[in-house]
């Protein structure tokens, strides 16, 4: 890692900063199967098309979503942990989430930079597909980072998150499922947002207590 180089740290949005989506979504609609994320199901293309096939089959449309992410907020503490960051190094989000979704959540933490995807929604409203902002973004999108000379830090919480955090300068987990952890037991993990500052402090930006 080059301590001459500007730092930049990346996260993902859902389960590290903001309420998992989808499990909002099953909450308010009784789907269990909406409950599944990438913490579970490591193929997100499968997962998207099992969504989106649930969503047609109970006559629920895009509206219907953003209705519910309208209720959510930041996890608590996020928003301030958010702008810590912000204050210390460049900062994006690199999550499989969609803009369409994510808007409304950017707004309450000042409007960080998303790298993200887009829905594709019939006239009906229902969601028919999506248009992934490029293949393995969250692992290209760091090696980019890393060739027009930032070093760069990631941090993530679920198998979709792995790709940047191996090819990120530093890589943690951050309050990751039993089963992420067991399947890569070699990252950092911080649990709180006190305990990842703390690893940024002294692991990437390498201040002295």
């Amino acid at each position: 890692m080059d301590l001459n180089q500007p730092p930049l740290i990346a996260s993902d949005l859902e389960g590290v900063l903001v309420p998992e989506i989808w499990v909002a979504v099953a909450e308010k609609t009784g789907i269990e199967k909406l409950r599944l994320t990438t913490r579970e199901i490591s193929d997100y293309d499968a997962l998207m098309k099992m969504r989106i096939d649930i969503l047609r089959e109970h006559n629920l449309r895009l509206s219907d979503i953003q209705e519910v992410i309208a209720t959510l907020a930041p996890l608590p503490g996020a928003a301030d942990f958010v702008s810590w960051v912000r204050s210390q190094a460049q900062f994006i989000i690199i999550s499989d989430t969609f803009y369409e979704f994510a808007a409304p959540l950017m707004l309450q933490m000042e409007r960080p930079t998303i790298f993200c995807h887009s829905l594709l929604v019939d006239a009906d409203g229902f969601l028919s597909g999506f248009r992934m902002r490029l293949d393995m973004p969250k692992r290209r999108t760091i090696m980019a980072m890393n060739d027009i000379g930032f070093r760069t830090m990631a941090m993530g919480d679920s198998y979709n998150d792995i790709a940047m955090l191996e090819k990120a300068d530093v890589g943690m987990l951050f309050a990751p499922p039993d089963n992420v952890v067991a399947d890569h037991p070699s990252f950092p993990i911080a649990r709180t947002y006190a305990e990842a500052k703390a690893f940024i402090e002294e692991k990437f930006l390498l201040k002295e207590e």
